[in-house]
């Protein structure tokens, strides 16, 4: 009897409450208040729109499926999908009603889920079973701008920074060899008939210093010159005055004598017998000529000396990289015979022309012939290198290369 109170009590309550429910929910939006769906509920008839592994693998299917030990696997609607749209809160059942003076997105359009320009006015579904996502009023722009929330943009990880202008290094590895600078290369050769009376202790690969004896000559258009200007200026009448001697002067600068051996004539006050040659700069010696008793004609090349301080690398850049070479870069420099070492240095020229040396066979197609030409109709452009002198050379050499080729395939065969 008590149970029965009790249940009929409880079901008068949950009446009166569901009764209360109803009409205090009337007086607002009744359809809400009917209409309510759970969480859950919503989940459940939501239609998937692919399967995912149950534990989790990075393995999915658009059917249904079973794993290996016979487990079905996880299926995921739409809403469980990952999304960057802001997650609406959940609301109970008594705060659903929407607040006073709260408008409503109005959905502007559908576009396709894959991003593909397709869009639709009324909800869809792609070939695959996708829905269309919706666009809201103001959310899409024609400057095809996205609007990110701080929350999604926190939780994509999206960064941003200021556009600057920076330098954009690369680096081009290119062999060459090291070469003597030849704008420090000196050359001793006489201007006039000479003897070569003595040569120092020098040689080829010697290192001499600026002012260093290197041999020494008698010349007689150098003793002319010599006693012509030592005259002028130990003469009484011309003495005083220094122009006379510079013409005599002139002379001897002009028959490249030293300019210790001119000074040592205008302290000493003689005519020497021999003048003694000196190096210009230091340096090398690259070459040696000078032997003691030879007669040398002008012009001929007794000693040339070269400065080694600064060398040459001549580097053979790719052509495709000569569009990034320009004149003052910084270069490194590295030898086989300094390991571990690089030396510094900069581009200061680049030629004005390619050094390729290579040539390829064509096959082409001949025509008329006359005035020492062919016409080539077919297999050469206009404008195109033609090679015309060794052709032979060059034509056994490439069909050296077929056959070694040749041979070669046929042995991998």
């Amino acid at each position: 009897m008590s149970r029965a109170v009790l249940a009929s009590a409880a079901a008068a309550l949950i009446a009166a409450a569901g009764t209360a429910l109803v009409v205090a929910s009337a007086q607002r939006q009744p359809a809400r208040a009917i209409a309510m769906v759970t969480p859950a509920a919503a989940e459940e008839g939501r239609a998937p729109i692919y399967f995912q592994d149950p534990d989790g693998r990075p393995s999915y299917s658009l059917r249904p499926r079973k794993t290996p030990d016979g487990r079905d696997y996880r299926a995921v609607p739409a809403g469980a999908d990952v999304s960057f749209d802001e997650v609406a809160p959940e609301t109970t059942p008594s705060a659903s009603a929407a607040p006073h003076g709260a408008t409503e997105r109005r959905i502007k359009y559908y576009r396709n889920p894959m991003g593909l320009p397709d869009t639709s006015l009324v909800p869809k579904k792609d070939s695959m079973g996708m829905d269309y996502i919706a666009v809201y009023e103001g959310d899409d722009t024609d400057d095809g701008s996205v609007k990110l929330s701080p929350g999604k943009i926190q939780r994509t990880g999206a960064k941003s920074e200021p556009a600057a202008k920076r330098v954009i290094r690369t680096m081009i590895r290119a062999p060459g060899t090291i070469q003597l600078d030849e704008r420090r290369v000196s050359v001793i050769s006489m201007r006039s008939e000479s003897f070569v009376l003595r040569v120092a202790n020098v040689t080829t690969g010697s290192h001499v210093i600026k002012g260093q004896p290197l041999m020494e000559v008698y010349s007689p258009a150098v003793s002319s010159a010599a006693a012509e200007y030592l005259a002028t200026i130990t003469s009484k009448t011309t003495s005083g005055n220094e122009s006379y001697g510079q013409g005599s002067r002139q002379r001897l600068m002009n028959l490249d004598v030293p300019e210790a051996a001119i000074a040592a004539i205008e302290k000493s006050r003689n005519v020497p017998t021999s003048i003694e040659w000196t190096a210009p700069r230091d340096g090398i010696v690259l070459e040696r000529n000078a032997i003691e008793g030879m007669r040398v004609q002008p012009g001929g090349v007794l000693f040339r000396i070269a400065d080694h301080s600064v060398v040459w690398a001549l580097i053979d850049v790719a052509e495709r990289d000569l569009g990034t070479i320009s004149i003052g870069q910084p270069a490194t420099v590295k030898a086989r015979s300094f390991p571990g070492r690089e030396f510094a240095g900069k581009v200061e020229v680049i030629y004005p022309e390619i050094k390729q040396g290579r040539f390829e066979p064509r096959e082409v197609k001949l025509g008329h012939r006359g005035s020492g030409y062919v016409e080539v109709r077919q297999g050469v452009a206009d404008g195109e290198p033609v090679v015309i002198s060794a052709n032979f050379l060059i034509d056994a050499e490439s069909n050296l290369k077929a056959a070694l080729k040749g041979f070669s395939e046929g042995a991998q065969q």
